[in-house]
């Protein structure tokens, strides 16, 4: 390693080229990472979700749950099986163990589900998906006061909009029903006509589909044979004919039922600021950059809402819910900001106590190593995310300590006369090469483990341990190859010339350092290393005493920290089975709740600029009434105004209903805001996650 140090110290060309190397393909490897919040992160395990209309959750459970429990029972690699039952569906969540191959699993779990022949008759086809983890990184809520049917076509365009745009091929629509057409048959009119049930329902399968009938060949060309009749609305099912005789004429659909053109259930309502609306959620693919996405879906959005664009009708309008570019921009300005703001008191310190060039050039080695590094991350798969971001903040330190070991080391040489030029650099990196190499080496040894736990958790675990053992790799070849090529010019200083009063000023700050080293520092650690038990009992004191604090409560200990949000999440869970009416009353409060907390924040806080509520969407379906409500940013709001507070003011609101509203409700569904998680979750979030 000595000669390979000597031989770049010598040939200073070959040492620029290193650099510049690391600073081409550190821009070439940023434009080629990803960018995105979280990896998308695929779990070794499938659900097995199977539909029955109108069978209870016993008859879930006995036919249809039980069954594909016992065909995948005895699966390899299986760790465990969780079933729910409920009215008109099952699921089977099937997880495999960390360590088996995911696909061979899921191909297992299908092979098996799908020998599977004694399912109940009505029952749909099972359905198999896999699990996986993506990021539902924007979402936006089309809302306005419209029927349910052009609410619910409109979003459907808007989805596909958004789909037809990159980064949106996974999106998803929310907070709407399925449209159905519904034909309620007379039993009078059937014997008025002598017609059967099932002579309808012949009439309508053999009469709306679409069919082909082959092709015709011919001098001039092909023809294909197509019938097109499947209907799809009221007006065409009306028209279908059921039977056609001469002597008793033509029967229609419509003059032996009513044909209602709906949705296949009413049990939903959902709002946002009080209208009606509907979500679209765009979940990460497979691909991501998430600022060029969320640029262009920003712009489609602005397109809509002009209306003179044809896109959106005059009463609809699309809002964003949530954007986590946002969150992205802020942690890379604030790694830009760090990398600056750091390199600039580097070079400020290093210029007090080393030399103007020392500190020029081991800032450079600061942006050489991470810019090499940044070269290798595309090989390794890591993307630009919260976790790789938050791993360049934490290795950053270990980069400039490298290379000030070695700078401070060339300016001691060449300072004490020893060695000069050429011989300085090369010297000076060699004295300090052992131990530099061996402590980056058991730094990476710290971190690589992580880059080998078994499962999901590696996924995350990668993204830091990769960083940082690429930017430390990087590290030691720019102080090892680069920066001695650099530092090889340098001669002892010398006071003449125009910066000779700062150079003056600039040693005796210098020598102010060494004068602590020698005076106060030195006598300390002579002083311990005499006593050394005694210091060793010290701090076994000292650790003693900081366990009991933290063990009496006088520094309290706190895993995940309490970060003030901008996005309240309500999540109540009512029995299965309960009236769609009874969930409605529980809505209705909850959005009492919101509208009493916007009114009462807003005279309390004018200087709150919009309103402490920025927005707030409820939703009411199934056994679940879910609500997000945007806060405004913490930082523009008082610090006493915290979101905690303001969830449980929205959910305290029992006493502003009428009494007939709420007297049939749950009083813990009512009070228990802040005292009973598990009736009613309150989760400050960064981004909701709508299942309706």
């Amino acid at each position: 390693m000595n000669g390979i140090v000597s031989w770049f110290a010598r040939n200073a060309v070959a040492a620029n080229l290193l650099m510049i190397v690391a600073f081409v393909g550190g821009i070439f490897g940023y434009t080629r990472m990803e960018q995105e919040m979280f990896p998308v992160v695929n779990v070794t395990g499938a659900s097995v979700i199977v539909a029955w209309n109108g069978a209870s959750p016993q008859d879930i459970e006995d036919q249809i749950v039980t069954r594909i429990e016992e065909a995948v029972a005895d699966l390899n690699g299986l760790d465990r099986i969780t079933s729910i039952a409920s009215e008109g569906s099952g699921v089977v969540n099937i997880k495999g163990r960390d360590d088996v191959d995911m696909d061979i699993f899921l191909k297992d779990v299908e092979r098996r589900v799908n020998q599977i022949n004694n399912l109940p008759q009505a029952a749909f086809q099972p359905q198999i998906q896999r699990w996986e983890q993506r990021d539902q990184y924007m979402g936006f809520a089309i809302h306005g006061n419209v029927d349910s049917r052009t609410l619910k076509r409109v979003a459907d365009k808007v989805r596909d909009e958004l789909a037809k745009l990159p980064g949106g091929e996974l999106a998803e629509l929310n907070g709407t029903l399925d449209e159905q057409v519904s034909i309620e048959v007379s039993e009078q009119a059937l014997r008025r006509f002598g017609l059967s049930f099932s002579d309808v329902a012949n009439a309508i399968r053999q009469s709306s589909l679409n069919s082909s009938g082959g092709r015709i060949e011919s001098s001039i060309g092909d023809v294909n044979i197509t019938a097109r009749q499947l209907a799809d609305t009221a007006d065409q099912f009306n028209k279908i004919i059921v039977r056609q005789t001469t002597s008793e004429g033509t029967v229609y659909v419509s003059d032996i039922a009513t044909v209602i053109d709906g949705f296949v259930s009413d049990k939903l309502k959902a709002t946002f600021d009080n209208e009606p609306t509907a979500f679209v959620m765009i979940p990460s693919p497979d691909k991501m950059d998430i600022v060029k996405y969320t640029d262009g879906f920003k712009k489609f959005v602005e397109e809509a809402n002009d209306h003179s664009n044809g896109i959106l009708p005059q009463a609809v309008r699309i809002d964003t819910l949530w954007d986590n570019s946002v969150e992205f921009k802020a942690r890379m300005d604030l790694i830009t900001q760090s990398a600056l703001s750091g390199a600039v008191l580097v070079m400020l310190v290093l210029i007090l106590f080393l030399r103007p060039v020392v500190a020029l050039w081991v800032t450079m080695g600061i942006f050489t190593a991470f810019a090499g590094g940044i070269m290798l991350l595309p090989y390794f798969g890591v993307s630009w995310n919260i976790l790789s971001t938050f791993a360049v903040l934490l290795v950053i330190g270990v980069i400039v300590d490298d290379a000030i070991v070695v700078g401070e080391n060339i300016h001691r040489e060449v300072e004490s006369g020893r060695q000069e030029g050429l011989n300085a650099a090369i010297v000076g990196t060699q004295l300090v090469l052992k131990p530099i190499i061996f402590g980056v080496l058991t730094t990476i040894i710290a971190f690589l483990p992580w880059a080998f736990i078994s499962g999901p958790t590696r996924m995350f675990t990668q993204q830091i341990t990769f960083v940082v053992v690429a930017a430390l790799i990087f590290s030691i070849i720019e102080c090892m190859l680069i920066l001695p090529a650099h530092l090889s010019h340098m001669k002892k200083q010398e006071f003449d010339g125009p910066a000779g009063g700062f150079l003056k000023l600039q040693r005796r700050i210098a020598d102010s350092l060494l004068w602590f080293a020698n005076h106060l520092y030195k006598p300390v650690l002579e002083l311990a290393l005499r006593f050394r038990y005694a210091t060793v009992a010290f701090f076994f004191c000292l650790f003693g005493l900081a366990f009991q604090m933290q063990m009496t409560g006088i520094v309290p200990f706190q895993f995940m920290p309490e970060i003030e949000a901008d996005l309240i999440q309500v999540n109540i869970e009512m029995p299965e089975g309960t009236p769609y009416e009874r969930l409605l009353q529980v809505r209705d409060q909850l959005q009492v709740g919101i509208d009493t907390l916007t009114e009462e924040t807003g005279k309390e806080y004018p200087e709150i600029e919009g309103g402490l509520i920025t927005q707030a969407s409820v939703v009411a379906s199934g056994a679940f009434v879910r609500a997000w409500v945007g806060l405004a940013a913490p930082e523009n709001r008082p610090v006493t105004l915290r979101s905690r507070d303001s969830a449980c003011v929205t959910l305290s609101a029992r006493s502003r209903m009428p009494r007939k509203s709420v007297s049939n409700l749950p009083s813990t569904m009512m009070t228990a805001g802040c005292v009973s998680p598990s009736t009613i979750r309150i989760l400050p979030a960064c981004a909701p996650r709508l299942l309706t």
